[in-house]
């Protein structure tokens, strides 16, 4: 029984069982037993993810798959989450800390990192592969033109390391952009010394106008001529580092409370 890839469910079905094991091998397992495959189609990654030391569960919301799955995986009995990861409440179904790892659909990829920072104080570590477009962006470095708010929002909280490429023709079918694996590795604090609210919500205005500097694209946030003196501000976004962000958001919750 073989599964027909569906494209509105943006599947590419990885067939390179090297690539697939280069995947599995690149968990750590520190500080953490279990571990949550997204999307595992028809278990190439699995095989390999069941051969560790882990204890080892799927979501997967295709009904296609998890007929497959059930059929050729006996140990992954009572272990298929059926369902929507980006809707899924991890709590639900786990009391400790559970890796992530998987074979994203593109055109969720990026609304995975999301859920996976909104539930980090249970998502210790990150493999995934994603359009290498997006992987470079969340890996990105300040500076670089691919540098935005994912690069920013995840390393605040996670190291975050770009770990190999992957070429179309190892998918079933062949997607028309190349693919990159990476991880995250949750920083050992992950607290940040302010409101991550209003953190998200200075680097998403900040980069809503990038090309202006910060004196101009955070003008919203009314801050005093004296703050907005600050060489900080002469600035651009994509030049300051995730700690940078951290402090001139600091910056700006002190010079509000001044006021």
């Amino acid at each position: 029984m073989n599964i027909k890839p569906k494209k509105y469910l943006g599947q590419h079905f990885l067939k390179d069982l090297d690539i697939a094991k280069n995947i599995a091998d690149s968990l750590t397992g520190k500080n953490y037993e279990k571990v949550l495959e997204i999307g595992p189609g028809m278990g190439v990654l699995t095989r390999f993810l069941l051969e560790k030391d882990f204890e080892i569960s799927v979501v997967e919301i295709d009904d296609d798959s998890i007929v497959y799955l059930q059929k050729h995986f006996a140990k992954l009995k009572d272990k298929i989450i059926t369902g929507d990861f980006l809707k899924l409440n991890l709590s639900d179904y786990f009391t400790e800390d559970v890796a992530i790892i998987g074979n994203f659909p593109y055109n969720i990829s990026s609304q995975i990192v999301f859920k996976i920072l909104e539930n980090k104080e249970q998502i210790p570590e990150m493999v995934g592969m994603f359009q290498k477009e997006v992987a470079k962006r969340i890996t990105a470095v300040h500076g670089n033109k691919t540098y935005g708010i994912i690069s920013i929002l995840t390393q605040a909280f996670y190291d975050v390391a770009y770990l190999f490429d992957v070429p179309p023709h190892v998918f079933n079918p062949p997607p028309k952009v190349d693919s990159g694996v990476i991880r995250l590795t949750r920083k050992k604090d992950c607290t940040l010394p302010v409101d991550e609210n209003f953190f998200r919500k200075v680097v998403k205005t900040a980069f809503n106008q990038r090309r202006k500097t910060l004196r101009n694209s955070l003008k919203s946030f009314n801050m005093s001529d004296k703050l907005r003196e600050d060489v900080i501000f002469a600035q651009r976004p994509e030049q300051l580092s995730v700690l940078q962000f951290i402090k001139l958001t600091q910056s700006i919750v002190n010079d509000k409370s001044l006021k």
